[in-house]
């Protein structure tokens, strides 16, 4: 699909947008605006970096099927910093990437033989409760009729930012879960660790602050860059990177709460197509864009790399 054509993504009806791939409904306001002025900003010197890197002929390709991602996606970013190109057809591609915008998947047949994200095709919140649980050894998803007090509620979809907190005992909603009510709150603002994976490594972490009564909205008062070593201990990213493996995540961002009853994380959601937190200061942001750049070139090339064998 052709960048050229962005507004097709889109639904626009007054003063809503909606996404018409997933659903999701945007109200065009000042913050929003605000918001797409910081994007702007990134996109800028991402998109000239990305025009240097065209002039190598030799830069690795993938093939991203069965949509290419758009400008405001994590990993075109990553791909234009880094200098992989995106291929047109998978006959010119050296790896494959399955990119999808949904919480269930079905990938087209790979006609590539490095593939990236084709098994990672499940990301409904109940499939990442339960590898959850597989994985650290203790649960997130609670049966609300035999729970009592206050638990989250919320769909099935990814991305559609709609959890409340409900009281139990109550009858299960059909597509909706329900899970624990994690105790995230640090000086009145709820915090989400953000942190992408790149070839089941966490690369980075995006320290989330939003307000305490908007914990689940797609809204973040402020964001600060960090290490997964300076937020997580060595013991809990072993267990993170065994979970991104289990979920066959190659390319995607976690959303990690931590406890502060028990002290210990919880992994809530799975993103494999993840943005950019538009709160995340300017050069923060490119950063962060070339320390993933980094990390996805690594993880497409492998074995190939005719830059560095030409060297």
């Amino acid at each position: 699909m052709s960048e050229a054509l962005w507004s097709s993504d889109f639904r626009f009806e007054g003063r809503r947008v909606t996404v018409k791939k997933t659903g999701a409904e945007v109200q065009i306001d000042r913050e929003t605006l605000k918001g797409f002025g910081r994007w702007l900003a990134w996109y800028a010197p991402v998109r000239l970096k990305a025009l240097a890197n065209d002039l190598n002929p030799t830069a690795p390709s993938v093939w991203f099927a069965p949509d290419r991602p758009r400008p405001w996606y994590l990993v075109w970013a990553a791909a234009a910093w880094s200098g992989v190109r995106i291929a047109r057809s998978p006959s010119e591609a050296d790896a494959a990437f399955y990119f999808d915008d949904v919480t269930h998947g079905r990938p087209p047949t790979p006609q590539v033989a490095r593939r990236l994200n084709f098994e990672c095709l499940d990301v409904s919140k109940s499939k990442v409760a339960q590898v959850f649980e597989s994985v650290f050894g203790y649960p997130l998803a609670l049966d609300p009729r035999a729970e009592t007090g206050l638990v989250v509620e919320k769909s099935e979809a990814n991305g559609v930012h709609d959890g409340q907190i409900v009281c139990c005992p109550r009858a299960a909603i059909p597509s909706r879960v329900y899970q624990r009510l994690i105790d995230n709150i640090q000086d009145g603002e709820a915090v989400d660790l953000r942190t992408p994976f790149v070839g089941g490594r966490p690369v980075l972490t995006f320290i989330k602050r939003r307000p305490m009564g908007r914990r689940f909205d797609n809204f973040n008062s402020s964001v600060t860059l960090a290490l997964p070593e300076d937020v997580f201990s060595r013991e809990e990213i072993e267990t993170l990177s065994a979970f991104a493996r289990a979920m066959k995540l190659d390319w995607g961002g976690l959303d990690i709460l931590r406890d502060a009853n028990d002290g210990r994380i919880y992994v809530v959601d799975v993103n494999k197509t993840d943005m950019p937190p538009l709160a995340l200061p300017w050069i923060d942001k490119l950063r962060a864009t070339a320390r993933l750049a980094a990390a996805f070139r690594e993880l497409v090339v492998s074995d190939f790399d005719p830059d560095r064998e030409a060297a």
